[in-house]
């Protein structure tokens, strides 16, 4: 009589989802694109983070104006010239890089959370709490979007009651840009994560769930959005790089972001009348715009399609 053999161990419980990751991973890397996009973003985030350093070696204040240094051209000293004020255009670049890629993400970020909340309580409880959220999300969607941005952009903050200092320092105008787009750019992923939910709400593991008695809180947050994250995944690098357009749009009409700080779309706007004679001062920041909703976009593309759910193994 042969020897019973003993039974084959069975797999992790996350094994099946560790390998639909990693074959995403993998679908993603094969997209050359993608790749491409995700590189020349990591390389520009690095580059705009280390314009500290980059003063600090070559000891230059990007914000010191130089009215003797105006329209310098690019030297030893100054790698991309100065601008109408004798301030170094490289630095001033990555300077308004970087409020520009903040701008982008934490907008996103939090249109993303906004938005998830309110798509997951929607297609959660249904009923009339679905068509009470759904009508606001209808209403938003309806809101002329430009108009309402400058109209809101233009707001006069002193007449609220916040402190003149603050208003002036500039802050004032980053963080209104980002509450702004947050409160108006919600509504594709609120949509998005609503029909996840509504799908996900019938699977037997979320019934289940519901049986042994789990809270409306926990089977959200550890059922349903987590296999519901791939469309918000790709909806959030899609915004950031329409954020980052809508921004430059105010800081280029005048509303968006004001001095001292700096923006591509900022540089924009004030070199709007020196196109003639130089050129250069809207070429780099439009550029610099040009190629990063370029990336952004390349990689939300690339994340659409790894993250097909279409395309993961059964």
């Amino acid at each position: 009589m042969s020897a019973i053999r003993p039974a084959a161990p069975a797999p992790p419980a996350d094994a099946g989802a560790v390998s639909i990751w990693r074959l995403r991973g993998r679908r993603l890397r094969q997209d050359r694109a993608a790749v491409i996009g995700a590189a020349v973003l990591a390389l520009l985030l690095l580059v705009c983070v280390s314009a500290p350093l980059l003063e600090s070696l070559l000891g230059i204040d990007g914000t010191a104006t130089d009215l003797l240094s105006r329209f310098d051209p690019p030297s030893a000293d100054h790698w991309l010239g100065t601008d109408e004020a004798g301030r170094d255009l490289l630095l001033r670049l990555l300077r308004g890089g970087q409020v520009s890629l903040s701008i982008g993400l934490l907008g996103a970020m939090g249109c993303t959370l906004i938005g998830v909340v309110i798509g997951a309580c929607a297609g959660y409880f249904r009923g009339r709490v679905d068509t009470l959220l759904m009508r606001f999300t209808d209403f938003m969607i309806s809101l002329p979007g430009l108009p309402l941005l400058i109209i809101l952009a233009a707001v006069d903050l002193s007449k609220l009651g916040f402190p003149e200092a603050w208003i002036r320092s500039g802050t004032a105008a980053y963080w209104r840009i980002i509450l702004i787009v947050t409160l108006l750019g919600w509504t594709g992923v609120a949509r998005l994560v609503r029909a996840a939910t509504l799908a996900l709400a019938q699977r037997e593991f979320v019934m289940s769930a519901r049986a042994q008695g789990a809270s409306a809180s926990w089977i959200l947050s550890r059922h349903i959005l987590p296999n519901a994250i791939s469309p918000v995944i790709v909806a959030t690098t899609l915004a950031t790089g329409r954020i980052m357009l809508t921004e430059s749009g105010l800081s280029f009409l005048g509303v968006g972001i004001q001095p001292p700080l700096a923006s591509w779309g900022s540089m924009l706007t004030n070199a709007q009348e020196l196109m003639a004679t130089a050129p250069l001062l809207a070429i780099y920041p439009g550029l610099a715009i040009f190629i990063t909703v370029i990336a952004i976009n390349f990689l939300g593309d690339g994340l659409q399609v790894a993250f097909d759910p279409r395309s993961d193994p059964r």
